[in-house]
């Protein structure tokens, strides 16, 4: 589990890089985003990678793996704005990169406790397999969103981001290891 750890943090450092870019390019205008707006994106996202594994074609000329990353990024800020709220203004860049490291620290630490529970199931699945456990949380959330954030037995909308978020993570590491 060690190498999971290290592939892990290589694979967020990749990720909190673009949503740094990004945030130099844009500044962070997704503050404004409600978070069933984020769970829309999400759905675009993956969406988007399952009718590319499923059709063989690309169309966009953006590699999938770009697509997973995209969701990692979502997933984050959706996390952020379930913690804050939605903002009419932005916020500084510095405070979003923390509250980025505060959210993917917290999702490292998830994936270490259910690794460890679940003895790395993830490592012997297709990633076409991830991706349908990403579209079937974002078909929950959006239940979860639509039932006004209630729940009756469930976990809630951030425990379902943080396993996308987890799970797009699974997909970039196998992507990097050359798998399918």
């Amino acid at each position: 589990m060690h190498k999971t750890a290290e592939q892990y943090r290589k694979v967020i450092q990749k990720c909190r890089s673009i949503f740094e870019k990004k945030g130099k390019d844009y500044g962070t205008a997704w503050r404004i985003l409600r978070v069933s707006s984020l769970t829309d994106q999400l759905f675009i996202k993956a969406q988007r990678i399952r009718t590319v594994q499923e059709t063989g074609v690309n169309k966009v000329g953006e590699g999938i793996e770009d697509e997973f990353v995209a969701i990692v990024n979502y997933c984050v800020m959706g996390l952020i704005q379930l913690e804050l709220g939605t903002a009419n203004e932005e916020m500084e860049l510095e405070e979003a990169i923390k509250r980025y490291d505060e959210k993917t620290n917290e999702s490292f630490e998830l994936m270490e406790k259910k690794n460890h529970d679940y003895g790395e199931a993830w490592r012997d699945m297709r990633i076409s397999s991830l991706t349908d456990l990403i579209m079937m949380k974002i078909f929950r959330t959006k239940q979860i969103e639509d039932n006004k954030g209630k729940t009756l037995i469930s976990e809630g909308i951030d425990a379902n981001y943080l396993d996308m978020l987890n799970y797009a993570v699974f997909a970039l590491i196998k992507f990097d290891e050359g798998s399918n």
